[in-house]
């Protein structure tokens, strides 16, 4: 331990014991949170169904073209073990179906199995961390005209079932392998680019489609299913058949999870005022954090007052063990290893700050009706020392502080990603 940083934490802890905040239990708290790492930000969502695989639509776009691109699942796997040597904290994979490793055999997505995602599982259990999973839903020739659960074509419709049912069982069977629930979340594209005649029958299709892929009752040791919703995409400016509303009265009676996306929503719409809401009539969520600038653009994850917000909500309302956090940005203009880095710090550190708030006494001025108390107490705490706890916490994990993170990125880019052509 670094002796100024410790020096630094020492003081720290004083100054929050101060307001009756315990440091060491705070820390203790977020050791136990895990923040589920989004595969596709290492190679820009392109995944390994084909050589050379880029953007196919349904609203995915990444952009920018930064030197070193995970080519192979090999090589997005050491990207990934790069990134998580400068992550504390133990955390999960969030794994897409087009990342599945067929050999040199063509694999069609309804015809996909747990064996073509076993090298995957088994690198995950190596690190001892969970696994979530994700139906892909996009990028494929079956959803070239904007529709896949809700396509009024039979075939195509069937098509995206099947897909959808072999990724219950491949999250399953991650899930029972790892000991540890495989979120597998459902988004799709659907909708139109202008106005539709027909709001109804969209969504009527798309409800019976769901349930049949959830018609197979799976143990939730394994596997717990999320649904995911959208205000618009690239081609459904006018309609998403799955919308907000859609997929949480959706949730609701099926009893799913409920993906709430911090970009897919209005731009004056913050996800962080709808976690209480939701997890008032929802058993658990999932959250992708991510995010917009000015629409659903999947920046990277910045410590912004949203990202506070969300984390506040979920410490203040006892919400962290019906939460699953998962991230959602990809960035290719900027190293990516770097950018998983960056935002999966941001994340934990807005749980630290959140974990380190006075709340209770918080709530006490709040029920007194000192409201002025209140306000001026929430100011003060932006200036605390959160950084030296966030420092020492770094370091306890055998983590590089910030400041010093970044030197061992560029030595992995000098010596890794430059190479790759």
């Amino acid at each position: 331990m670094s002796q100024n940083i410790g020096k630094a934490y020492d003081l720290a802890k004083e100054r929050y014991a101060e307001l009756g905040v315990d440091v060491e239990t705070a820390i203790a708290r977020l050791n136990k949170v895990p923040i589920s790492l989004h595969c596709w930000q290492g190679d820009d969502v392109g995944g390994f169904e084909t050589p050379d695989a880029e953007l196919g639509g349904g609203g995915i776009q990444a952009t920018g073209n930064y030197p070193g691109k995970a080519r192979t699942a090999p090589e997005l796997r050491s990207d990934l073990d790069e990134a998580l040597r400068l992550i504390p904290g133990t955390h999960r994979l969030n794994l897409h179906s087009i990342y599945a490793e067929t050999g040199d055999k063509r694999v069609e997505r309804d015809a996909l199995e747990p064996a073509h995602f076993q090298n995957w599982i088994d690198w995950v259990k190596s690190k001892r961390m969970g696994m979530d999973f994700n139906p892909s839903f996009f990028s494929h020739p079956k959803a070239d005209d904007g529709f896949t659960l809700s396509s009024a074509d039979d075939g195509i419709r069937r098509f995206w079932i099947d897909h959808g049912k072999a990724c219950r069982k491949i999250g399953a069977h991650a899930g029972k392998v790892l000991g540890s629930p495989c979120v597998t979340n459902v988004w799709i594209p659907d909708g139109y680019k202008d106005l539709p005649a027909d709001r109804k029958a969209p969504r009527e299709r798309l409800k019976a489609a769901l349930d049949e892929v959830f018609a197979e009752s799976l143990d939730p040791k394994h596997n717990l299913d999320a649904v995911e919703s959208k205000l618009f995409g690239i081609g459904s400016e006018s309609y998403v058949v799955g919308s907000h509303e859609f997929y949480m009265g959706y949730a609701m009676a099926s009893r799913k999870l409920l993906c709430l996306d911090a970009g897919h929503y209005h731009p004056t719409e913050v996800i962080s005022d709808k976690i209480s809401s939701v997890l008032t009539f929802i058993d658990e969520i999932l959250l992708h954090v991510s995010r917009g600038v000015r629409w659903d653009s999947d920046h990277v994850v910045i410590l912004s007052d949203e990202l506070h917000a969300i984390a506040a909500e979920l410490v203040r309302g006892d919400y962290l063990d019906r939460t699953h956090i998962g991230l959602d940005f990809f960035d290719a203009s900027i190293n990516r290893v770097a950018a998983w880095v960056i935002g999966t710090r941001n994340m934990i550190k807005a749980l630290l700050v959140a974990m380190l708030e006075p709340t209770d006494k918080l709530r006490a001025m709040e029920l007194k009706g000192d409201h002025t108390g209140r306000l001026a107490l929430m100011e003060d705490m932006k200036s605390m020392p959160f950084g030296a706890v966030w420092d020492y916490y770094c370091e306890k994990q055998s983590v590089p502080v910030d400041g010093a993170w970044m030197s061992e990125v560029r030595a992995y880019e000098e010596n890794v990603l430059s190479k790759r052509r």
